[in-house]
């Protein structure tokens, strides 16, 4: 038990800068591409991640080997922190290359787009035909999702945890942006060493879940290419397709079952772990954030569907049962997917418009998308967890209105939710709707129309790329907009990926004394 710490400890990756071992693995991620290319017999695609692979490797190598003879001061939170924001805005520099040289019919703006939109697991692409990428883009499109996944998997526990931001301010003792004391020995090893731990508990587990998921899709029928990025895009909740969309692909419905079940994994971080235990009893259905994210998921479709079938019934018309069916499965998919900010769409969503009859469907998945999966989780949006202690509080300040002098009946944990939690939360909501206030205006101030703005802002800041293709009355052509507004678009993404309260941090100056 103590033979690991102490390996952990003495490795040298626990001394080297984070954003430094993201570009190595980057580098070394760029040679799967590249054989995949060539087995294809695209050799352009293949040299460009070859030889980029190989640069990078030789580069990070030697930058490690100057920081080696160095006595470096020890990576605080903070430090990890802003290497994470750096892997969101430099990162994609670099994994944007071979993209550029593979592709050669684009600009490298666009390509860089497509980088930050893959990395922070938004999905919004700028070639909406997706026949004119190769497999092999496409391949590097979902593994740069799916490694953006993972890296916000184990820098919500290795990093956002221990500083009390990415939703955990709702539940700790601590303020934003500061280490909590009751959080032990976890909190108190090294930040390194913290990373490299977090990163061989859950790492495998994602591996293997996205492994099983491309397994069960290639079994319904779909070609092994499109199955693995359909997993890696629905365990990274980044909707990266090769082929459109799931609605097009040879699983059928039996694939989309499969991904349902796989995306709750979105909704609550102790669908595997329970390290961000919000109760007092243990359990997957005594977890606010899984049981208020499946009412979402249960109760929205319910309420399109009964509002077509009391018209029916009132009309005296009998419906199709495979039809209503398919529009209640339409709808139960589609809300999931764009709550845990993954973005699919089922291919029984059409029926499920007509069925509920609504003008503007596409503001349903806006909100949904705007509420967000699970904290710790790869979701975006502003997390089940802020609205649940949102819920708490004004349900504390309806029973004062009738009862002003009663007291609460919850645990500590629970009042502390309701008060505090409450009141950190209402701040990210405001900082939340600010910013996408700032973000569409400036959009809207590059050119765009105001519809085409506030559906970009929402997709950028809530990590939701599809909703530019399905959320309003026609899709965005986001390669037509103008340079300005695809950087405001990247720099929306980032923003939305690390949120607000992370982006105080690190601009705070006391936060940085030691």
């Amino acid at each position: 038990m103590s033979r690991r710490p102490r390996l952990l400890r003495q490795s040298p990756l626990a001394r080297m800068p984070l954003i430094l071992i993201l570009g190595a693995i980057a580098s070394a991620a760029m040679f799967v591409p590249a054989l995949h290319a060539l087995a294809q017999g695209d050799h352009t695609v293949s040299r460009s991640f070859g030889y980029s692979g190989a640069l990078g490797l030789v580069v990070i190598g030697l930058i490690a080997l100057a920081m080696g003879g160095n006595a470096r001061r020890k990576a605080s939170d903070l430090d990890n922190l802003m290497s994470l924001s750096l892997a969101f805005i430099a990162l994609p520099v670099f994994l944007a290359i071979p993209f550029y040289e593979g592709l050669r019919t684009t600009t490298f703006l666009n390509a860089y787009f497509e980088m930050v939109s893959s990395i922070t697991t938004t999905g919004a692409t700028l070639f909406d035909k997706p026949g004119r990428l190769t497999g092999s883009l496409h391949l590097w499109r979902g593994m740069v999702g799916w490694m953006g996944g993972l890296l916000m998997w184990i820098a919500a526990s290795a990093i956002l945890a221990p500083l009390n931001l990415g939703g955990f301010e709702v539940t700790a003792t601590a303020e934003p942006g500061q280490g909590d004391d009751q959080q032990g020995r976890f909190q108190r090893a090294g930040s390194g060493r913290r990373v490299l731990q977090v990163t061989s508990a859950l790492a495998p587990l994602y591996v293997g879940l996205t492994g099983a998921l491309w397994l069960f899709l290639a079994i319904g029928g779909d070609r092994p290419l499109v199955a693995l990025v359909h997993a890696m895009s629905t365990m990274a909740t980044s909707g990266i397709s090769p082929i459109g969309g799931v609605e097009r692909a040879g699983s059928g419905i039996g694939g989309e079952v499969v991904i349902f079940f796989f995306m709750m994994f979105g909704l609550s971080r102790l669908t595997f772990s329970a390290d961000t235990v919000t109760s007092a009893r243990p359990g997957l259905h005594n977890d606010p954030e899984f049981r208020l994210g499946m009412l979402i998921v249960l109760g929205v479709p319910l309420l399109l569907f009964s509002r077509h079938w009391i018209g029916a019934a009132s009309a005296d018309q009998v419906e199709d049962i495979p039809s209503a069916l398919s529009a209640l499965w339409g709808g139960m998919f589609s809300v999931a997917s764009f709550l845990t900010t993954t973005g699919f769409e089922s291919a029984h969503w059409d029926v499920a418009r007509e069925w509920s009859g609504l003008g503007t469907p596409g503001l349903i998945l806006m909100g949904a998308a705007l509420i967000g999966g699970g904290v710790a989780t790869t979701a975006g949006g502003v997390k089940l967890l802020r609205v649940y202690a949102l819920y708490l509080n004004g349900q504390r300040e309806m029973e004062r209105l009738v009862h002003p002098n009663s007291v609460g009946r919850a645990g500590a944990r629970s009042r502390r939710m309701r008060r505090q939690g409450a009141f950190v939360a209402w701040i990210f909501f405001m900082l939340f709707a600010m910013t996408l206030a700032l973000v569409t205006v400036v959009l809207a101030a590059l050119g765009l129309e105001f519809e085409q703005a506030i559906i970009l802002a929402i997709a950028a800041l809530s990590t939701t790329g599809p909703l530019t293709q399905i959320a309003g009355e026609v899709p965005i052509a986001l390669n037509l907009m103008a340079p300005g507004a695809k950087l405001v678009v990247c720099a929306a993404m980032v923003l939305g990926r690390l949120e607000t309260l992370a982006i105080i941090a690190l601009i705070s100056p006391s936060l940085w004394r030691d």
